[in-house]
């Protein structure tokens, strides 16, 4: 294999470092399969991919080599597969994460869907076709937790996009996720399986809403971006008002997380010259630097004179 591109993050303010913690999305097991014997299904891996031959050694030392794992960081890269396909390698303390950029992380097709997801997906919206209501139709346990699992490969995958810098696959995997939340909140049995991934749903929002305002922040459409960010923080504050949490709102770290990006887009907008003369004249007043606010006082009204005495414009 040969490196394509790589980055590393250094305690990101926006990316908590699960990858060596507790499982994001199973907060029961500090790995996804932690004390569970391995979970297989049927599924087929994705076209084109080679094996090793049978001599070949599966030591991957070489692989690491020259790669060093750093505590806190978030280290990955983009290599070319044996398959020609591009993947997604994330640096862990014992090893790595190889992930295909197309489909499911690990390239599995469970039932022959491209994911878990659509697969369930694809029974409910049979079922609401069979029946007029998707009434009756319900996730057990187990299948809550297949979903569980599968969210947390997608999780990896948006992260390492993210720290590349390919906003468009992190938007397309935490919608993604989203959805898991969404149909196991509705469908599952079990009250806990309903409940349990809800405290990622400001989370979620914010790695989709910090990505698409990325995608606009790039291609300077500043005042898109900062509306994205808006309507991000308009979803955070309407699930926690969800839950009777509004106080909750102002302390979340996504919050505080989208306000910062927000105030970084607001920086690049044109500067709105009779605000500016509003912001400095407030600010004299209160410095009670009574002259200079006569002055900009003067100047302000000039201005609103120009602009056909606007109503909505008036001196302070």
């Amino acid at each position: 294999m040969r490196d394509e591109s790589s980055a590393s993050e250094k305690n990101p303010d926006n990316i908590p470092d699960r990858t060596n913690g507790t499982d994001p999305l199973n907060p029961s097991a500090s790995h996804p399969r932690a004390g569970k014997p391995p979970r297989t299904f049927k599924g087929e891996p994705l076209t084109g991919a080679k094996s090793l031959n049978e001599g070949a050694s599966r030591d991957i030392s070489h692989v690491l080599r020259g790669w060093d794992f750093e505590s806190g960081t978030i280290n990955v890269r983009k290599v070319a597969g044996l398959d020609g396909l591009p993947k997604l390698q994330m640096r862990l303390d014992l090893g790595l994460l190889q992930m295909e950029l197309t489909g499911r992380p690990d390239g599995m097709r469970p039932h022959g869907c491209e994911s878990l997801l659509d697969y369930f997906e694809s029974l409910l919206a049979d079922h609401e076709k069979r029946n007029g209501t998707d009434l009756g139709f319900h996730l057990t346990d187990e299948q809550c937790q297949s979903l569980r699992d599968e969210a947390v490969l997608y999780y990896h995958r948006y992260l390492s996009l993210f720290v590349l810098g390919e906003f468009f696959g992190v938007v397309q995997d935490t919608a993604r996720n989203i959805r898991v939340l969404d149909i196991c909140g509705k469908f599952a049995v079990n009250e806990q399986d309903q409940l349990i991934l809800e405290q990622y749903r400001p989370y979620l929002f914010m790695m989709n809403t910090r990505a698409a305002a990325s995608i606009q922040f790039k291609a300077r459409q500043y005042p898109e971006a900062l509306t994205t960010v808006r309507l991000g923080l308009r979803k955070i504050k309407k699930f926690f008002a969800r839950f009777d949490q509004e106080e909750a709102y102002t302390q979340c770290n996504e919050v505080k997380v989208l306000k910062k990006f927000s105030r970084d887009i607001r920086r690049k907008l044109p500067v709105d010259p009779v605000r500016k003369l509003q912001v400095n004249l407030e600010r004299a007043i209160k410095d009670e630097r009574y002259e200079e606010a006569a002055i900009l006082r003067d100047q302000l009204s000039v201005m609103v004179d120009q602009n056909n005495g606007d109503s909505s414009i008036r001196p302070v």
